[in-house]
Formats: structure tokens, C-alpha cells, sequence
């Protein structure tokens, strides 16, 4: 516990912590406040499932503009500015749902919420880097955001729900409003963001680009392969329990998955390792996969969750690995946008890895299926790390 307390201690990192997180629960709410409220107010599940992929591209291909940005301009005003945009984009969707608006117009309006995200997760983590020294305490602060992650994906969906059961199912949209705003605004003014500087143009800063540099390029391909693997997973395990007749422990599975997550980030944080950075990625790699493999073999829901929890826990130093390495490879002014590429392949993947699951576990053996390409998904991960990224991963920029 002595590495969290003195995480806890640095200048500005209570705000980074808690601020960060409230600002992080719009990425867990709003897909699924926005798949809910669209089917209810056109019946229509296509349209509902266009918006929410409307809103997670628009998002996906205009948040490494924005990270480019904040390295040129510093996170400060792009964050106060999305801040306040994302709110006033999301509280123009709500008016042209209301509204009835055609279909094209409802899902402009969802591309525009997405692209008018705060950059909050890339934001954070480049921030780490000005106040927790190389080493240790940013090997521990990047364990505590991945633990954060995993309590977003936990809680999120568990608050539209509850907003959705006992208020207006208009409510979870306003209440990510919120939330954004207010972290962004928190994290904008904190001391770290305050004492932003912009790194002079040296030609020992390295290419100004991250995605020139090939560790990079390997890190992200393996990135996003396991994260395939992972939204396969997310899909297949709800697929597992309505079939088996307990469709409402699918969210308790998934939540004992990030429970274990969580578990292994905070063993994982409090420990300092003498293996390489690109060693202790490929090792993650293949312990998630093998965390994956037993999977389809459980037949009993208690069977499966003690499975999960097993498997989650490398999920979660594996992702404080990734964000470790990006901080030792990216060029020095262009760390928030290095970060915002690992956010956007991470949602895309995992989003692309849902959609084929979703595909398959409706078929005969599909769920089998599904979880199996998740383990091979795992594997490649693994394999690209370790094949492609030996000597790559081990440069930094």
C-alpha cells in the first residue's frame, strides 16, 4: 500500500484520480443510454444500433485530431472546450429525438456527441508522466488507471440501468453530461495541466508523429487483436447466461470478470518488477489468453465466474503495461496523442470483435464459437507481441 499512498501524495494526483474517473463514466454510459433511449423512441433496433456506431466512429476518427491538438496547445483548452461541447451535443441529440427528426439527422447528431468527447482517459495518462517519475510510481499510477477503467465498465452500465428503471430514460444522457463537464473542467484545472508546457521543437524530441515509430505500430496491432478477442468475450458471455436460462446474471459475470481485473491491477501495482516492460506485455498477452482457453468448457455459471475472475486478473496489468510502454516510446510532444491512438484502437477493436460475436452466437454452437475466437484472438496477440515486437517494443522513441 505504501506505492498508492505516495501516488496519492504527488501534487494534483488526487484530482487526476478522482476527477478522472467521474469524467471516464460518459465512455461506459452513453453507447447503451443511447442504444436504450433511440429503440424506445423509434422501435426500431437497427436505428438504435446505427446512432451508437454513428457515435462511437465519430469518436474514434476525431479523437487523435484532439490529442494532436493538446500536444501543439496544451490539454487545458481542449478539454474546456469539449467539456462544454459534448454536453451541448448530447443535449441536442435529446432535441432531435424529441423532435422526430429523420433518421440521417438523428445520426449526424450521434456523430457529433461522439467527435465532442472530452479526451479525459488520453488526457490523464500524458499527465502522469510530468508528475510521477519514470519508474516505479508511474508503473503504479498506470496500475490505479487501469483499475479506474475497469470500475467505468463496471459502473456505467450499472447507473444507466438503475436511471433507466426508476427515472426517464432520457436521464442517463444528462447525467453523462454532467459527468463529462465536470471532469473535464476538473481535470483542466489542476495543477498538472496548469504547469502544461509545451516541449521545444528539438530534433532530440524524435518524429512528431507516434505511428512512425515501429514499436508503436507493433503495439497497437497487438492491441488491437487481444481487444477483439476481449468484445467477442463481452458479448459471448451475456449470449452464455440467457441461453442457459439466467439472463440476468450476464452482468454479474461480467462484473466478477472486472472484479478480477481489478484484483490483479492492485497486485500488480504495489510491485515493482525487474522484467523488461516489452516482457512483462508479452507475458500479460499470454496469460489473458490463457485466462481465455478454459472458457468454453464450463458448463455451470459458478464455474464460469470463478473462471472469469481467474482470467481477469491479467487484464488489467496487462493494460497498465500498454499505457507504460506507450509513455517510453511515444515522441515527447505528442504523448496525449500516442494515447488517444491506443484509446481508439482499443474501442474500435472491441467494437468490431462485439459486432462478429454478435453475429456468431445466434448460430448453432455459436456461443463455443465466439468464445474460441476470443482465446485464438488472444494468442495472435501474443504471438505479434512476441514475434514481431521482440526487438521493437524494447526501443524507445
Amino acid at each position: 500500500m505504501r506505492r498508492y499512498v505516495q501516488i496519492w501524495s504527488l501534487p494534483g494526483a488526487p484530482i487526476l484520480l478522482l476527477a478522472g474517473f467521474l469524467g471516464r463514466l460518459p465512455v461506459a454510459m452513453v453507447p447503451l443510454a443511447l442504444l436504450l433511449l433511440v429503440e424506445s423512441s423509434t422501435g426500431s433496433y437497427a436505428s438504435a444500433g446505427l446512432a451508437t456506431a454513428a457515435y462511437g466512429l465519430a469518436t474514434a476518427a476525431v479523437a487523435p485530431l484532439l490529442g494532436r491538438l493538446a500536444d501543439r496547445i496544451g490539454p487545458r483548452p481542449v478539454l474546456l472546450v469539449t467539456g462544454l461541447a459534448y454536453p451541448a451535443a448530447l443535449a441536442g441529440l435529446l432535441a432531435v429525438l424529441r423532435a422526430e427528426q429523420p433518421p440521417a439527422v438523428l445520426f449526424a447528431a450521434s456523430a457529433l456527441a461522439g467527435a465532442a468527447m472530452p479526451l479525459i482517459s488520453s488526457s490523464v495518462r500524458a499527465l502522469w508522466i510530468r508528475i510521477a517519475p519514470q519508474g516505479s510510481l508511474l508503473h503504479t499510477a498506470y496500475a490505479l488507471d487501469a483499475i479506474a477503467v475497469e470500475c467505468v465498465f463496471v459502473l456505467g452500465p450499472v447507473l444507466v440501468a438503475l436511471l433507466v428503471t426508476f427515472a426517464a430514460p432520457a436521464l442517463p444522457l444528462l447525467v453523462a453530461a454532467v459527468l463529462a463537464l465536470a471532469g473535464s473542467v476538473a481535470v483542466a484545472l489542476s495543477g498538472p495541466a496548469r504547469a502544461w508546457r509545451r516541449v521545444g521543437l528539438d530534433a532530440r524530441c524524435g518524429p512528431s508523429s507516434p505511428l512512425r515509430s515501429p514499436g508503436m505500430r507493433v503495439l497497437l496491432g497487438s492491441t488491437a487483436v487481444v481487444m477483439f478477442g476481449l468484445g467477442c468475450l463481452e458479448v459471448a458471455v451475456p449470449a452464455w447466461a440467457e441461453e442457459g436460462g439466467l439472463p440476468a446474471a450476464s452482468g454479474l459475470l461480467l462484473g466478477v470478470w472486472a472484479l478480477g481485473s481489478a484484483a490483479g491491477g492492485l497486485w500488480f501495482g504495489a510491485r515493482q518488477l525487474r522484467m523488461s516492460l516489452p516482457r512483462q506485455y508479452r507475458w500479460g498477452l499470454l496469460a489473458i489468453a490463457v485466462g481465455f482457453a478454459p472458457l468454453a468448457a464450463a458448463q455451470d455459471p459458478w464455474v464460469l465466474g470463478a473462471l472469469l475472475f481467474l482470467g481477469g486478473t491479467a487484464i488489467a496489468p496487462t493494460i497498465s503495461v500498454q499505457n507504460a510502454l506507450v509513455a517510453s516510446m511515444a515522441p515527447v510532444r505528442a504523448t496525449t496523442e500516442a494515447f488517444t491512438w491506443l484509446t481508439t484502437v482499443v474501442f474500435g477493436a472491441s467494437a468490431l470483435g462485439a459486432a462478429v460475436a454478435g453475429g456468431l452466437v445466434g448460430q448453432p454452437s455459436g456461443i463455443a464459437l465466439a468464445l474460441g475466437l476470443a482465446t485464438a484472438s488472444a494468442f495472435a496477440a501474443a504471438g505479434i507481441a512476441s514475434l514481431a515486437g521482440h526487438r521493437l517494443l524494447a526501443v524507445p522513441a
